[in-house]
Order: structure tokens, then sequence, then C-alpha cells
């Protein structure tokens, strides 16, 4: 089990005045935990392979999110890492720290008119203040099923948040919108993370977020949108 201040991530005050920071300081968890112990399925036994897993996924984005220099990361081998989506070609440690996770796994290769979500043109930080700006109580995340234990973790996954503000000029429904997926986890001997792949259907998740009528921005609330960026969304 994750051990500091946050019971469901490693390495948030580990070396905290050596590790650069992407807003300063580690980001606090405390809003997208209540709504994924409000909102799990599943409830791990303490030490379990399942806990793990969910917990070693959960310290990974959150130096993917929050941590500027590769470095700085304790959960993967930085020589190594690469990150797979839907099939497409891997992401080496930087590029994927540079793109952001949202951007790692929703960029695809659709013609631009077809696209959900155009990740080329958004930024590490247009893309994080998006889905804040929808999800301002967090995205959270759960394993549902583990079939394999390492050194190739396969599991099952669960994202979900309540769509309370809005998404690219549509209008928040105030309903939970969540996707499942199918994992891969390739660690190597002390268990850092070497290979990440994962597949899952877009659709679900914008097929939540793009429900409503789009709204003018001069109609959008924009609290959201500057929530503060050391709460953390998934």
């Amino acid at each position: 089990m994750a051990t500091g201040r946050d019971k469901y991530r490693s390495f948030l005050d580990d070396e905290a005045d050596s590790v650069q920071w992407r807003h300063g300081g580690p980001p606090t968890y405390d809003v997208v935990n209540q709504l994924f112990e409000q909102g799990r399925t599943k409830e791990w036994e303490e030490g379990s392979l399942e806990e793990t897993v969910q917990n070693a996924i959960k310290t990974w984005e959150m130096e993917l999110s929050h941590k500027v220099r590769l470095q700085d990361f304790k959960s993967i081998n930085h020589e190594k890492f690469n990150l797979i989506v839907n099939g497409r070609e891997g992401l080496k440690g930087e590029e994927a720290l540079k793109m952001g996770s949202y951007n790692a796994l929703l960029k695809n290769s659709l013609p631009k008119e077809f696209q959900y979500y155009k990740a080329d043109e958004e930024s590490f930080e247009s893309s994080h203040e998006a889905f804040r700006s929808a999800f301002p109580r967090g995205f959270a995340w759960e394993v549902i099923h583990v079939y394999s234990g390492p050194p190739l973790i396969a599991f099952k996954f669960r994202h979900w948040g309540i769509f309370e503000g809005p998404f690219k000029g549509h209008a928040p429904t105030g309903e939970k919108v969540e996707f499942y997926g199918i994992a891969t986890v390739k660690v190597d001997e002390g268990l850092k993370v070497e290979e990440v792949e994962v597949y899952y259907d877009p659709a679900q998740l914008f097929g939540g977020l793009l429900k409503a009528p789009p709204i003018s921005i001069s109609s959008s609330p924009t609290h959201h949108a500057s929530a503060c960026p050391f709460h953390s969304s998934s």
C-alpha cells in the first residue's frame, strides 16, 4: 500500500526539496480520492495484487502529470519506458512527459473532421485544463480485475468522473461519464515500469462529454477551469 500523506500514491513526499514539481509542490488528491471511494465498484484487500497494481498506476499517473523532469520519476525504468495506446506507435518517457497523460491517451490518427478531441492542437496545460473544467471533482480510476502478475501484468480498469463543468464548449450534464479498458504493464526486477500498453474505446468517454448541445463562450461558467492546479484529477 502507498505510504505518506496519500494512501493510494507513493513518492509524494520523498525528496520533496530536490523534485521539480509542475506547480511548485506536490499535488493534493483529497477531492478525487473522495470521488474514488464513493464510486468504486471494487475495494481490494490491503496488500493484494489488485491493490498493488491499482496504487502503482495511480503513482505513475501522478508522476506523469505533476513532475517536470523524467529523472525525478521513481515508478518507471527511464531507459526502457514505452507507452502504447490502442496499437499506436509507442511514446518514450520524455515524449509522454511533454504531451501529458490526456494527450498521450487521446491522440489518434483519424482525419481531423472525425476526431472528438484534437490532441495535436492541445498543449500539456490546455489538455489538463479542459478535463479539470469538465470534472471539477476529478477523474477517478480503479482496477476491476487483474489477470496476471509481474513481470507482465494484465488488468481491466474503469475511469469515471461527474460531468459538472463545461468541456470544449459543451454544457455539463451533471451525469457520470465513464469508460473501461484493458492494459498490460511490463516491469523489471525492481518492479519499475518498462512498458504500458492500453486499449480502450474513446467513444465511451466522448459520448458522455459531447452529449449536451454546444454553449456559447459567454454563457459558460469559468470557475472550474481555473481550479487550483495542486488538486489533481485522477
